[in-house]
């Protein structure tokens, strides 16, 4: 039998993909409520432990916000966008 039938298939990597670290509303309002803050940031996730020191971070639509924030990542959904936005608060990306 030749190497490459004896051999399984595997997937295709992309090289260029870019991973994100996601972050839910659910948390940040969470965040919000704990420690009392107006303004996420990556740094602010890193010194709480949820994201890695060079990981990208996307903030996602699951959840409620009900505070008003001033949040930096590198991406967000639409729905998260549209949920902070709603409640007054600035999603701004970096």
């Amino acid at each position: 039998m030749p190497l490459q039938r004896r051999v399984p298939k595997f997937g295709f990597k992309n090289r260029n993909r870019i991973e994100y670290q996601g972050i839910n509303l659910d948390i940040l309002q969470k965040l919000a409520e704990q420690n009392n803050v107006s303004a996420i940031d990556p740094e602010y996730l890193y010194s709480k432990g949820l994201i890695g020191k060079n990981d990208l971070v996307k903030i996602l639509g699951r959840g409620e916000i009900k505070a008003k924030l001033e949040v930096k990542a590198h991406a967000f959904s639409e729905k998260a966008k549209a949920a902070i936005e709603a409640q007054g608060g600035v999603a701004t990306i970096i």
